[in-house]
């Protein structure tokens, strides 16, 4: 079989979002900082460990009806820094940016330490600065390493 004949087919998706050159491996994270676990009905198709001249190997996830919010792009920014995130409309990429790691990521994630004031019953907002390997809480400082950031991510 030749090289030409060995690559990755997916289908198109005709609206939504592809989120390219993810991590390879954090298909399954991004997933969760969406909140798809396959009960909203979203038609989603993943690539994992998908060969990238940019990345070595690259994750690929694409998701039909759906469109990011500026906060779902700043936490995949944590855990996925070379993505591209493209808006579909009607088959045709209508937008394409590649993600930007804000300075805080807000409301988003639960702090890992019970002793945090964002874990009481106090009407705190979690706050999270981003750091280069990971988040550390505003409040107590406890750090949040980027491949435990799916595991924090709070439930709606």
């Amino acid at each position: 079989m030749s090289d030409s004949n060995k690559e990755l087919r997916v289908s198109k998706i005709r609206d939504g979002t592809v989120i390219d050159h993810v991590s390879a491996g954090q298909a399954l994270n991004v997933l969760a900082i969406l909140g798809i676990d396959g009960s909203g009905g979203e038609g989603v198709s993943i690539g994992m460990n998908v060969p990238s001249d940019r990345l070595g190997n690259k994750d690929i996830v694409k998701v039909e009806g759906r469109e990011l919010s500026q906060s779902e792009v700043d936490v995949l920014s944590v855990i996925a820094p070379e993505a591209t995130i493209n808006i579909v409309r009607d088959y045709e990429v209508v937008d394409k940016k590649r993600v930007e790691r804000p300075d805080v990521v807000a409301g988003i994630l639960s702090c890992p330490n019970r002793n945090c004031i964002t874990t009481a019953d106090e009407p705190v907002d979690t706050r999270f600065e981003v750091l280069s390997d990971g988040l550390r809480c505003a409040y107590c400082g406890t750090i949040v390493r980027e491949d435990e950031v799916g595991s924090h991510l709070k439930v709606s």
